[in-house]
């Protein structure tokens, strides 16, 4: 644990200040907007086209995740020769997630309404994960492939002893949670599959698959936001790419209760300046999924 409070220091040592506040106002604004003002919800309705949602989910995001950019490119010289390469991914990223959580993939697999709703609740997190992972190869395998790892895939000498102390930090936190409306209306996601029908047996089987599908999704979040963020990112700006990546990051918690939105800011700081340092994304994706599956343990528990 030691080793992760001195990233911290290091990081906050390190870091432009006014950098950091003025991010930090900015996504309070931001928040404040969204969660006001039905932000998201609005310019999805309001761009009114097939493309209305990935058009919108790409415009919070690339505006969460630019402003900081500017911020950094208007402060420091050593970013003003920047590749173009640079400037694709810019774009490209934020236009990416925003077709993850745009896809469609729903199926027909049966002629029974509750296996059909259960078949596509399983089916909606893999696909995604997979379009990520064609995608950032390609991206990989053009402009990074002198890289040694695929953005922080790499196992050698991970110390996980930290991020089980992390993780035993979030159980008290998390069990405060769990007695909030708010956060009790969101979770367990499980509960969009409830209550399974009797031919669903054994009962756990199914309960067990779909956790895990929900599980992938992290997997897919991990990769991108500390995986291509940050580890592919910190070859152009260094540790510059820990603070766009935790505002882009915090946009995605829109649609979450307002307290987990705000925390995921703050989370996304902290697995970026872990991920920055050990240059894997391990230990964040162990973190954050144990976070995931202790919140659906709590919401259970709340709910039922």
């Amino acid at each position: 644990m030691k080793e992760i409070i001195g990233f911290i220091r290091l990081y906050a040592k390190e870091i432009n200040k006014p950098v950091l506040l003025i991010s930090a106002l900015f996504m309070a604004g931001f928040i404040w907007l969204n969660y006001g003002y039905s932000l998201e919800t609005r310019l999805i309705h309001e761009i009114g086209s097939p493309w209305s949602g990935i058009k919108a989910h790409f415009l919070i995001s690339f505006t969460a995740f630019l402003f900081p950019y500017l911020l950094l490119l208007a402060r420091k010289k050593e970013h003003h020769q920047l590749r173009p390469a640079f400037f694709f991914c810019l774009l490209i990223a934020p236009f990416l997630f925003a077709i993850k959580v745009s896809m469609d993939t729903t199926i027909q697999a049966s002629t029974d309404p509750w296996w059909n709703e259960y078949w596509n609740n399983v089916f909606y997190w893999p696909p995604r994960l997979i379009m990520l992972l064609i995608c950032l190869g390609f991206i990989h395998w053009i402009l990074l492939k002198e890289e040694n790892s695929f953005f922080g895939a790499r196992l050698k000498r991970m110390n996980w002893r930290p991020y089980w102390i992390m993780l035993l930090i979030m159980v008290p936190l998390i069990t405060i949670a769990s007695t909030q409306p708010d956060f009790l209306a969101t979770y367990p996601k499980m509960k969009e599959i409830l209550p399974l029908p009797p031919n669903a047996h054994p009962a756990w089987w199914y309960k067990v698959l779909f956790e895990l599908s929900y599980g992938s999704d992290f997997c897919s979040i991990e990769i991108f936001f500390r995986g291509f963020l940050v580890i592919g990112f910190m070859r152009w700006v260094g540790k510059d790419a820990i603070l766009p990546m935790a505002c882009f990051y915090c946009t995605i918690h829109f649609g979450k209760p307002l307290g987990e939105c705000v925390s995921s800011w703050f989370g996304g700081l902290l697995l970026g300046i872990v991920s920055y340092h050990t240059r894997s994304i391990y230990g964040g994706l162990m973190v954050h999924l144990g976070i995931a599956w202790l919140m659906e343990i709590g919401g259970y528990l709340g709910n039922y």
